[in-house]
């Protein structure tokens, strides 16, 4: 197992970096305005999280050696492996691997449903996988929308919200209908935020929030000077999301790199890479990186006397 798990104290500041408090809210480029434009402190957050269960049903206890007050609020996963898998099996193409990642990702969601985990971003589908095989990408997506239409009534059964980021453009028709239609449908749940990205880039993503911000300049709604990372923030796809910056960011298949996800989100996140191949990355697996995650020192730049 590759990991940052330095050697230090149990000990994690969960409580976010002050961030500067900006006079615009603005809707992202969806038209969506966000419930909470920054992220809440560690009480709300508690009372937040017995407001859920209320909603979505009863959080079960942790398991052994996990702390309920120093768990991920936001947690955001590259599920790599799934070609690898297929390959080391026997299997001719990648697509029984991604048919095993797709039952990865559902205990995942279980387990972050369970475990009080508030907010769950999937690497997907990356808008540089648009390079792949044609029959690959045929299956990636028609398996993605399959999985949809099979999952809605599991959503709204645990009070999981689901959302997409990414460039949608490019998708099939069908899927971008039910996109919509399980993010109208899904709206109000709010256990769980599955942010699923799809025909994502982290370059894109900050390209779309200056773009949107140079328009506002234009039009005189956005003075110069009220340009921060507060404003640019405010552009990013996440901000859909009560918590939009990940506190933990898990990689599975022993590779060691973000692969332009999340790219300014990523910003103080802690880093977890696993070598199990996604389709065997299971509950045993995600409760070490959460583990490594709850020994870190998250000191956002500062230093701990």
């Amino acid at each position: 197992m590759q990991s940052l798990n330095f050697p230090t104290p149990i000990y994690n500041n969960n409580i976010p970096a002050p961030q500067k408090a900006n006079q615009f809210l603005f809707r992202n480029r969806r038209g969506q305005t966000p419930r909470f434009p920054t992220l809440l402190l560690a009480a709300e957050h508690d009372l937040a999280l017995k407001d859920e269960e209320n909603k979505g049903g009863a959080v079960v206890p942790l398991p052994e050696g996990l702390r309920r007050e120093v768990m991920p609020r936001h947690v955001a996963v590259i599920m790599d492996g799934n070609a690898k898998w297929a390959r080391q099996r026997g299997f001719s193409a990648a697509s029984a691997g991604h048919e095993a990642g797709g039952r990865s990702l559902r205990e995942l969601v279980k387990s972050c449903c369970e475990w009080g985990i508030r907010v769950l971003t999937v690497f997907a589908f990356s808008y540089d996988n648009w390079t792949r095989p044609k029959m690959e990408v045929v299956f990636l997506l028609s398996l993605f929308e399959r999985m949809l239409q099979s999952e809605l009534d599991y959503f709204m059964r645990k009070g999981i919200r689901v959302s997409t980021i990414g460039d949608s453009s490019r998708l099939p028709e069908s899927l971008k209908k039910l996109i919509s239609d399980i993010e109208e449908k899904t709206r109000d749940n709010c256990r769980l935020h599955l942010l699923l990205a799809v025909s994502y880039s982290g370059k894109y993503d900050v390209t779309q929030a200056c773009k949107s911000i140079a328009h506002k300049v234009k039009d005189g709604i956005v003075q110069l000077e009220d340009i921060d990372e507060s404003l640019l923030e405010q552009e990013l796809e996440t901000n859909c999301a009560q918590y939009p910056c990940p506190d933990l960011l898990i990689r599975t298949s022993g590779e060691l790199r973000i692969s332009n996800f999340l790219l300014w989100q990523l910003a103080y996140t802690e880093l977890f890479f696993a070598e199990a191949l996604w389709p065997d990355f299971g509950k045993a697996e995600f409760i070490e990186a959460l583990t490594s995650y709850q020994q870190r020192q998250r000191r956002y730049g500062g230093r701990h006397s």
